[in-house]
């Protein structure tokens, strides 16, 4: 069943703040959106398995737990979503990483592939696709698409700032994917831009603008 999880949490509404403010520089911008990722990371991982083992403290055998972090997968979409890595990665150190290149046409809005590059994924994979804008939700609807047919099962997409239209769109489209996001804001205007959002997470983070 289709979840969309926000994470209200008020360490991540303060630097979202900062983040959607015009003045904010990119240097800042980039270590904002690495720490939002980690926030929702921690959300975002709730469901992945634990497996006992034995462990033996200063006084005692107990028992303890971990993760297979080598079934991890992250994705991000290109190139934004390269800002969100490190976030994941930090809490994840052995996750594999691939990447998919994707923008949107400007003139038709639709989602227009230049790159593709991922580990072999299996039954097992715990997938994160990363993308800081569900705006239209065609960029993330052709990533998710491109992944299943590789047989990825278990996947999740992770954003910063959400549109209701983007999150319907994958609802419509992939049911079995749950969004975890940052915030969901009012609506897109008319050259698909999120509002009130933060502008063009990559030209923002990169400085090509």
């Amino acid at each position: 069943m289709f979840v969309l999880y926000v994470v209200d949490h008020p360490l991540v509404k303060h630097k979202l703040t900062i983040m959607r403010k015009r003045e904010t520089g990119p240097k800042e911008f980039r270590e904002l959106l690495r720490e939002i990722t980690l926030l929702i990371t921690y959300e975002a991982t709730r469901h992945i398995p634990v497996y006992e083992l034995d462990v033996e403290t200063p006084l005692e055998k107990t028992k303890g737990y971990y993760i297979n972090d080598k079934d991890i997968v992250v994705i991000p979409i290109l190139r934004a979503g390269l800002g969100m890595v490190d976030g994941i990665l930090e809490l994840l150190p052995n996750a594999s990483v691939g990447h998919i290149g994707i923008y949107r046409d400007p003139e038709t809005l639709k989602a227009v592939d230049y790159y593709f590059k991922t580990p072999k994924l299996h039954d097992k994979s715990e997938i994160f696709i990363l993308d800081p804008m569900l705006a239209t939700g065609v960029s993330a609807i052709d990533a998710i698409t491109k992944v299943k047919e590789l047989g990825g099962k278990q996947i999740t997409f992770i954003s910063l700032i959400s549109s209701p239209e983007g999150v319907k769109a994958i609802e419509k489209a992939h049911p079995d994917v749950d969004i975890y996001t940052a915030s969901l804001d009012r609506e897109l205007n008319d050259h698909g831009y999120i509002l009130p959002g933060l502008g063009d997470a990559g030209d923002r983070l990169f400085r090509t603008k």
